[in-house]
């Protein structure tokens, strides 16, 4: 651990040196590449040097131990430091662990309503409001790429990308099936329903990651519904693409060109099908699966939300979130860390 930390130290300095220097500057792409590496190691490096500069408070508070005088003072002030210098020792331990290569990617988001009908369907469309005011507050964006709408206004389903820095990182918990308990608008007798909705959380794939052979595409053109504005409305620019092998269908309606619904869909369907191919490496390690945090599995149940009880369940961690409303509102921000830091410490057990 020691010699990897010299290692990545040196790195550190290597690149803080090298961007300053006129021939990297020039270089675009060299340039963001080292940027992004430096970005990477800086907790790292300033998370060690948080921990030496404690260690070194004990050491001097230790030599007042002998001091008559001073004794309870730097018994108390040790006593305190080593706590801190715990915490830090962890959280350095945590970053240690690797990153998933995925973590820098964008998002393709996917939001179905499952069983519970009209219900269902709104709740789904709660979820993608939700999902949309949390993104604005974390700043990444998201873009509506499709969406099927029901005459009371829920969403059979919904078609989204994320951007931003590590939005992969940030987004991927919220993959599984999210289910609600509460009184429908669509209940005459008050009764509690409970309905579930399905998020799938994709990494964008890279084009050299999934090579698409043009002969086993099918692509249709057809007039755009719903939000959209009379230019997208009227003109046929919504794409819709089949994936004949697979049977994968992705439709996309959002941009008044249908080149760059086409783009888009070409996007989308890359993303499922490296997706498709990550689950089928995932299920063939099965047994190492159970005990991390789940972000793959559309199956699984992650989170409750109890509308009646006013309180959010997420089921991998046992964490309990109160106020609803606030949770619906974007308010997200306690659970995702709490499972990213669950996610990590799981694997770090397994190091």
């Amino acid at each position: 651990m020691e010699k990897k930390l010299t290692e990545m130290n040196e790195r550190y300095q290597e690149l803080s040196e090298a961007i300053g220097q006129p021939e990297v500057v020039s270089d675009y792409p060299r340039y963001q590449r080292y940027l992004k590496e430096l970005s990477a190691l800086e907790p790292i490096v300033s998370t060690q040097k948080k921990l030496r500069e404690v260690r070194r408070h004990i050491e001097e508070a230790e030599w007042l131990l002998s001091e008559p005088e001073f004794a309870e003072e730097a018994r108390q002030e040790i006593a305190g430091l080593r706590v801190r210098e715990k915490q830090l020792s962890d959280e350095l331990y945590l970053l240690l662990i690797p990153r998933d290569p995925m973590d820098d990617r964008n998002v393709i988001m996917e939001i179905r309503a499952g069983a519970g009908g009209e219900e269902a369907a709104l709740f789904a469309g709660d979820l993608l409001r939700m999902y949309m005011k949390y993104t604005e507050k974390a700043g990444l964006k998201l873009s509506l790429l499709s969406i099927s709408e029901t005459d009371l206004g829920g969403v059979n389903e919904a078609l989204a990308m994320i951007t931003g820095d590590s939005a992969y990182a940030i987004m991927k918990y919220e993959s599984g099936v999210h289910c609600v308990k509460r009184v429908p608008v669509t209940e005459s007798s008050g009764r509690i329903h409970t309905s579930t909705v399905t998020v799938a959380v994709l990494p964008e794939a890279e084009d050299v990651e999934v090579d698409l052979d043009p002969g086993e595409l099918r692509i249709d053109v057809f007039h755009a519904s719903g939000h959209g504005g009379q230019g997208v409305n009227t003109t046929d620019s919504a794409v819709r693409i089949t994936h004949l092998p697979s049977g994968m269908v992705v439709t996309c309606q959002d941009e008044r060109s249908q080149l760059e619904n086409k783009a888009k869909a070409m996007k989308v369907l890359r993303s499922r099908l490296l997706d498709l191919k990550r689950q089928q490496q995932l299920a063939s390690h099965a047994e190492a699966r159970r005990s991390q945090i789940g972000t793959g599995d559309r199956s699984e149940r992650i989170r409750t939300y109890y509308f009646n009880h006013d309180y959010v369940v997420d089921h991998r961690i046992g964490m309990t979130v109160n106020r609803t409303d606030n949770v619906m509102n974007g308010d997200l921000q306690a659970l995702i860390d709490a499972l990213r830091l669950a996610d990590r410490t799981s694997r770090m057990k397994q190091q």
